[in-house]
């Protein structure tokens, strides 16, 4: 199964493809999609990341996506327009009809990390060591490829739980 992992963000919206294979978890890609706040208005920077997203889609073909909660920041504006890219990174899966599960900070954290209040450096360093040899991009991948583990782990949960229950009716 191929998960693809969103870190939403107007100006960054990481991403980060994983392919899993029973408890063996590989790297495919991760990246970031880039939008300038010099690129125009508020539209046209989420036409953007819209766009680059759907071309993360068509190139690696998930089977799978999920994307990070956004929490209330300091700043109700700045929030409200990362809501906005949010909704782009829930989008554009969905248009290509596949299910998104989404993930709390804190609770990617604590499947990658163990703690749910780790630090972005604790995450990072925790990915390289699923992923051994990936080459990040830069922060928002490594959250974007957190989260792409995070779901790939509770698949697999939902998964061994559906065939113990097929079993014990069976």
């Amino acid at each position: 199964m191929r998960v693809l992992g969103i870190d939403p963000g107007l100006r960054n919206l990481g991403w980060g493809v994983i392919d899993v294979a029973g408890a063996r978890i590989t790297h495919v890609a991760n990246g970031i999609c880039h939008s300038d706040g010099a690129e125009g208005s508020l539209a046209q920077r989420l036409r953007s990341l819209h766009a680059q997203l759907t071309e993360v889609l068509r190139a690696y073909a998930p089977d799978a996506a999920a994307v990070e909660h956004t929490f209330v920041n300091k700043d109700a504006v700045a929030t409200l327009k990362l809501g906005q890219a949010r909704g782009i990174a829930l989008l554009v899966p969905a248009q290509a009809g596949i299910e998104v599960g989404e993930y709390a900070p804190n609770a990617v954290k604590k499947t990658v990390v163990g703690v749910g209040h780790a630090a972005k450096v604790q995450v990072d360093h925790m990915v390289r060591l699923h992923l051994p040899g990936v080459a990040i991009t830069g922060p928002d991948a490594a959250d974007a490829l957190a989260v792409a583990i995070c779901h790939a782990h509770h698949l697999q949960s939902s998964t061994r739980l559906q065939d113990a229950l097929r079993r014990a009716a069976g």
